[in-house]
């Protein structure tokens, strides 16, 4: 399984000669060579990870490719097809098995409504929370994707979530909000995180892949 980074929160995973996209959004650049896509993982409706332009463009590239998100997105994507998915749901999209976790966006500010969020593990090997904490319970993480930086995120937060998961890689995203320092900062502190279990940071930059 490869993993690649695109900017902000989007991520590709390629196994077998199928392609999964994760969270395309407004921070995004156009993903291209989506020839063996099967699937689209929506993880909630803020327009950082979909927008209509990215889904109209993956979707004139691989017509008919299915789309999994919660509720919210659902409603807020009117028309297109959406495949609801909530928290302990499982599917199957070609050769990736997704199972889902959480439930909620974290608290960004009492005046702003909490909207549902799930996180998504792949083939029950590499995790990614969305915008969330949401730990996913009773499964060994082979690799992480942790969010460094964003309106709901505070740093302590964030080590206390890579702590509880224990995983055996791990790499940051969810990054665009942060300047440059910003991000040698919080990657340093996940990365410290990430090693109290023996387990191993790198750092990804958009179109760097991790190798799993």
């Amino acid at each position: 399984m490869r993993v690649t980074k695109f900017e902000h929160a989007a991520l590709r995973i390629d196994e077998n000669g199928e392609t999964l996209l994760i969270d395309p959004g407004s921070f995004t650049s156009p993903v291209d060579d989506l020839g063996d896509l099967v699937a689209v993982v929506l993880t909630h409706e803020h327009p950082d990870h979909w927008t209509p332009e990215h889904l109209d463009r993956i979707l004139r590239a691989a017509p008919g490719t299915p789309i999994f998100a919660p509720s919210g997105v659902a409603r807020a994507a009117e028309g297109y097809e959406i495949t609801v998915v909530a928290p302990g749901d499982t599917v199957q999209a070609g050769g990736f098995t997704l199972r889902f976790f959480g439930g909620r966006h974290e608290i960004i500010h009492s005046s702003i409504p909490v909207i549902e969020n799930v996180g998504v593990l792949v083939n029950d090997e590499f995790y990614y929370p969305g915008d969330s904490y949401a730990v996913p319970e009773g499964v060994e993480v082979l690799a992480l994707a942790a969010p460094l930086g964003a309106p709901w995120l505070k740093i302590s937060e964030a080590i206390d979530f890579v702590l509880a998961v224990k995983p055996r890689r791990a790499f940051g995203t969810h990054d665009m909000t942060l300047s440059v320092a910003g991000k040698t900062m919080h990657r340093q502190r996940l990365q410290w995180a990430t090693e109290q279990n023996g387990g191993e940071f790198s750092v990804l930059e958009p179109g760097d892949a991790l190798d799993l």
